[in-house]
């Protein structure tokens, strides 16, 4: 099936969003896509809790020394109708790339998400990475344990076969991986925590808990830095194609940096192993001033070593009462789990989190690709 032509215009991220700093048509050529942005979000979603600000979006979009991104859109009749993005990384993970395309509701089926996945797969292969991976977003509003599913290669979680976006990235070749669950907490209140918060202090008498905001104490950041490589060989990837990541201080510093350009405060809270000194569990809750109703729960890992003593469950407890303690206003809490991480989702599943969606992680190699036909894939 012949692919239709269209232009692929690439965005242009302006300086910054100050009016005289930067050139004002790459500013409202930015403020069209993150609209475009938003619409794809509320069409999947209904709602933009998922959605980021115009400073994190800029933040987020430049290119670093750990990431290459570039942005794509198609116009139809003046208007920016689909979006597409390319994802690099540059330390590690150096043979695949993340690719993304999003088509408004009203211009399905015109074969433009067919033409921007072709272009996105074209800049992976000529950057040299075969291996190639993608998303799709679902709602909970399907049946987990019905008919008409799709298993992704783990044997856990289920995404419905029909979905647009199912039907578009099978039919490209690729394979579904993992699925990931999407909760949503109603942020309890201190008696709610309590019981759970007893049963775990118990069994973890030889561990003290440190916390601090938005930068790691100069004494513990090289201890930050080993838990959060960990965090891309502990936590489980399914069937994924993913490399150790190296972290030192430095990458530290620059991911606390871009937090603080993106206007993001981070919560964190680690234990500490009494009689080594050794930092054994981290977690980390994000709020933003333009959602002073929502927290996002980031990275929540406890280390091989130090499992067994409820400290998952420990840490996200103190985490949360400060939480309610420094912004009071915030009123539900995201978070993302593989479906296969049985232990976070049982400790998520305790503290109230409710299933609110799927993400569906996808992946298939050059040497696999063939015509993308169907529906597009919808942000």
């Amino acid at each position: 099936m012949t692919t239709p032509s269209y232009l692929i215009e690439e965005l242009s991220l302006p300086a910054s969003l100050d009016a005289a700093d930067t050139d004002a048509a790459d500013t409202a050529e930015f403020l069209e896509f993150m609209e475009l942005c938003d619409e794809l979000i509320l069409q999947t979603w209904g709602n933009l809790d998922r959605a980021s600000s115009a400073a994190a979006r800029l933040q987020y979009w430049r290119d670093t020394a750990y990431t290459r991104l570039r942005l794509f859109f198609v116009r139809v009749d003046g208007r920016m109708a689909a979006n597409s993005w390319v994802r690099c990384e540059l330390q590690e993970n150096l043979g695949s790339a993340l690719l993304h395309v999003g088509v408004l509701d009203a211009f399905a089926g015109r074969g433009i998400g067919r033409a921007l996945l072709v272009h996105a797969e074209a800049l992976a292969a000529a950057d040299g990475r075969p291996i190639l991976q993608t998303f799709t977003e679902h709602p909970a509003d399907f049946d987990v344990d019905g008919t008409n599913l799709i298993k992704p290669a783990t044997g856990t979680g289920a995404l419905p076969a029909g979905a647009p976006g199912v039907r578009f990235a099978g039919k490209a070749g690729y394979r579904l991986e993992q699925v990931e669950r999407f909760s949503s907490l109603d942020v309890p209140t201190a008696a709610d925590l309590d019981a759970l918060e007893r049963d775990a202090l118990a069994r973890a008498g030889d561990y003290e808990l440190l916390h601090w905001t938005d930068s790691c104490p100069e004494e513990h950041a090289a201890q930050l830095a080993v838990l959060m490589s960990r965090m891309s060989t502990d936590a489980p990837s399914g069937a994924l194609s993913y490399e150790a990541e190296i972290w030192d201080v430095a990458r530290v510093r620059h991911v606390e940096d871009t937090w603080r350009r993106a206007g993001q405060s981070a919560l964190v809270v680690a234990a500490q192993h009494r009689a080594s000194g050794e930092l054994a569990a981290y977690t980390v809750l994000q709020t933003t001033a333009d959602k002073p109703w929502l927290a996002n729960q980031d990275d929540t890992l406890v280390a091989v070593g130090h499992r067994g003593h409820r400290l998952g469950m420990l840490i996200k407890i103190r985490n949360l009462r400060l939480l309610r303690e420094s912004y009071p206003a915030v009123r539900r809490v995201l978070t993302y789990n593989a479906a296969e991480n049985d232990h976070m989702l049982g400790i998520n599943i305790a503290l109230g989190f409710k299933p609110a969606g799927y993400d569906g992680e996808w992946q298939r190699t050059a040497a696999a690709a063939g015509a993308a036909t169907g529906s597009e894939i919808r942000n």
